[in-house]
């Protein structure tokens, strides 16, 4: 009988391992990826380790406030990713980190965080999306993978810290079952408790970040990852954080894409808490290609 993957606080506890990098100089970091994943490192997780290892190099005082990465080779999970920052700036403000992660010397990805001391200002967002069910009235993963075994692939093995419950269709679905939809809205939270450390929540967020973000571009035209359908990998990926937030709470992640064109799709997204307080925005561009049945 196949093992269920970790799943609820199990898995969070998976993800905390994940995050806490070791420290292996003034300026320097080791970390690991789960024992059972993907052929490639998962995007969110660099992303995530590359801001635990630039926030640890900050004042506690100051909060990420943003992050631009790019993603310039596929991260192998069985070799540990050693992580590199540079001291760019620390001003009365702010401070900025440049945090690179590398494999066999290489770099596959690197990242400039910028993190503000907090101030009083102006303040005003955007409407959240009108009538969107709440967390709790639409499908959970499981009721929605149940319809398609033969889709979940290694996701039916690696760890679950993170609830997800799409308000549309999923990107995973068989060819022919996603109506195309301007929209890719999709409930968030980490599956269980979290320290209250707000550089681990926005940790944790950015880790969650690249789990959707770039399937709002397949959703326009109805399209599916996979057999049939489209690969695709991230090329770069920028976060913003505007307000204070848990992210073992829930969350609307409200994405849609606003072009495609050269086999690439430029994705971008907002992340409001479930009394409309709008907490952090994404934007990414991916390569996407059609592949046969």
């Amino acid at each position: 009988m196949t093992e269920r993957p970790a799943a609820g606080q199990a898995a969070v506890d998976q993800l905390l391992e994940v995050l806490d990098l070791e420290h292996t100089g003034e300026m320097a970091f080791r970390g690991m990826s789960p024992p059972v994943g993907p052929q490639r490192v998962y995007g969110g997780q660099v992303a995530g380790q590359a801001l635990v290892a630039a926030g640890r190099t900050v004042d506690p005082d100051r909060f990420v406030h943003s992050l631009h990465g790019y993603f310039v080779r596929p991260g192998d999970p069985v070799e540990p990713i050693e992580y590199q920052v540079e001291n760019v700036r620390d001003g009365r403000s702010f401070s900025v980190r440049r945090s690179v992660a590398l494999q066999h010397d290489k770099p596959i990805f690197f990242m400039s965080a910028s993190f503000q001391r907090q101030e009083e200002g102006l303040d005003h967002q955007a409407p959240t999306p009108p009538d969107v069910p709440g967390p709790d009235d639409v499908p959970t993963m499981a009721d929605r993978l149940s319809r398609y075994p033969e889709r979940l692939g290694i996701w039916g093995q690696i760890p679950r810290p993170i609830d997800v419950r799409y308000v549309g269709e999923p990107g995973w679905v068989r060819p022919g079952d996603r109506p195309a939809d301007p929209y890719q809205r999709v409930w968030m939270r980490i599956d269980g408790k979290l320290p209250d450390d707000p550089l681990l929540h926005a940790c944790a967020l950015a880790y969650a970040s690249d789990l959707t973000l770039l399937d709002s571009v397949l959703s326009v035209h109805g399209e599916v990852w996979g057999p049939g359908g489209v690969v695709g990998a991230s090329l770069d990926h920028a976060l913003w954080f505007h307000r204070s937030f848990r992210a073992d709470e829930w969350f609307l992640y409200d994405c849609w894409s606003p072009s495609a064109s050269g086999a690439r799709g430029l994705a971008t997204g907002r992340m409001f808490t479930t009394d409309g307080r709008h907490i952090a925005s994404a934007v990414q561009e991916g390569l996407l290609r059609r592949v046969g049945a």
